[in-house]
């Protein structure tokens, strides 16, 4: 079946702004409360939210087999496990549908009233419950450098890291939308040149440039999905700040790896990006060395051109740039990613959500992380307003975009914005 959705000279006649991340051709899926406090499943065209239910109930979905009830709950769960087939169709059907050609909608000004809401008129949640979470650790160059960091400089990346994509399970219980403050940890830390450790504040809170993608219902229990079928139970692509505490995180990772310095808060763009819509977007990843075993063997393009950007935004400051890289630096692609997660037969179920893992770059302006950015802290950024940071002072805004552009077409995933609070204080 074509992605007819993606037809770079398609037009809406929704007034989409230049530079928008949500062109006709991006089509991407959530869940936002409206002003009238409903909850409603949604795409977005340019600085509008579409009303999937209001959609289907008006019969605008007419001829596609969908559950009564697909879009009027309150996650992307249902819809996510109908599968690839649904998800094609509906998009290709919401693409025609606000085609600058197609009067059915457009000319209907009573439907519009209903399906249409301004995006400043609604607020954003996370668009599927997530049940499980998994985070990989597949960034060559962060690896490296974290090695280098932690470890001896000489051996920075472990003897299994160029084998298997290393990854651990997170905390799906704080997982928030963009726009939800995180309050700084408390922790056990080991003080410099100490012997015992001590409870307190973090003092080393950093961001994670990362970006995660959802999956449909993959496998039963025992089964393995291989590496050249991976991609049909990926939905779609959303953008990820792993919230860290370097200083927790030091002191807690031998034997067992992260725990508390990275369950505290995860933050994530609201928008999913579909695998379809990313599609014109694939390139080549780096080259592998060496061959990986047999069933995380793949060939062709699996990786994606999409360029990434970080900034902070101090409290009544503006936004300093401090990061510019790209995901297509990763070296596990994310078909090894769930071929590996599956082969010993784990069960990934729909609304899954599996991060990459901080993503680095080649160059020192391309790092995602402020513990390699300031080579953790040995060399603090200067940002615009003159003050200086290690890591995330309580009052930062960090704020990740992400979008790919390509043949004329540009669309992205807008953005996750969190603010870093003082530690909470129980009243």
């Amino acid at each position: 079946m074509p992605i007819t959705a993606n037809n770079p000279k398609r037009m809406s006649w929704l007034d989409v702004p230049q530079d928008s991340d949500f062109p006709i051709q991006n089509i991407p899926f959530g869940v936002f409360i409206t002003k009238e406090d409903v909850i409603a499943i949604g795409t977005r065209i340019g600085d509008y939210a579409i009303d999937l239910g209001a959609l289907q109930q008006l019969n605008y979905f007419k001829g596609i087999e969908l559950t009564d009830d697909m879009f009027m709950q309150d996650t992307l769960n249902d819809f996510i496990s109908d599968g690839k087939k649904t998800w094609r169709l509906v998009r290709n059907r919401i693409a025609t549908i606000f085609d600058s050609n197609n009067s059915e909608l457009r000319d209907n000004k009573e439907h519009r009233a209903i399906v249409i809401c301004k995006m400043e008129d609604v607020e954003m949640q996370l668009p599927v419950q997530i049940g499980d979470y998994t985070d990989f650790y597949s960034s060559k160059e962060h690896a490296t450098n974290v090695g280098m960091l932690f470890r001896d400089p000489e051996h920075a990346l472990l003897p299994n890291w160029l084998h298997i994509p290393v990854g651990y399970h997170g905390r799906s219980s704080t997982i928030v939308p963009s726009g939800i403050p995180i309050h700084r940890p408390m922790g056990q830390t080991l003080p410099n040149g100490e012997e015992s450790p001590v409870f307190g504040p973090s003092r080393s809170i950093d961001f994670e440039l990362e970006m995660a993608f959802i999956t449909t219902d993959a496998n039963v229990m025992g089964e393995n999905i291989p590496v050249y079928e991976a991609e049909d139970y990926i939905f779609g692509m959303v953008l990820l700040n792993d919230w860290s505490a370097r200083d927790i995180q030091k002191w807690e990772y031998i034997p067992l790896g992260p725990f508390l310095s990275k369950n505290f808060a995860t933050s994530i763009s609201p928008w999913i990006v579909t695998m379809d819509a990313l599609e014109p977007f694939r390139t080549k990843g780096p080259k592998q060395d060496p061959n990986p075993l047999p069933y995380l063997q793949q060939k062709g393009r699996h990786a994606f051109d999409i360029n990434l950007e970080v900034a902070i935004e101090p409290e009544n400051g503006e936004p300093t740039v401090v990061s510019n890289s790209n995901y297509k630096y990763m070296y596990w692609s994310m078909s090894q990613q769930l071929a590996h997660h599956t082969s010993n037969g784990c069960r990934v179920n729909s609304g899954d959500m599996m991060g990459s893992g901080t993503i680095s770059g080649p160059t020192p302006n391309s790092f995602g992380s402020m513990l390699e950015l300031t080579w953790a802290g040995k060399k603090p950024i200067t940002l615009n307003d003159g003050t200086e940071r290690k890591f995330i002072n309580d009052g930062d805004t960090v704020i990740i975009k992400g979008f790919c552009k390509t043949n004329g077409v540009r669309l992205g995933f807008g953005e996750v914005s969190s603010k870093l609070l003082p530690p909470f204080v129980r009243k």
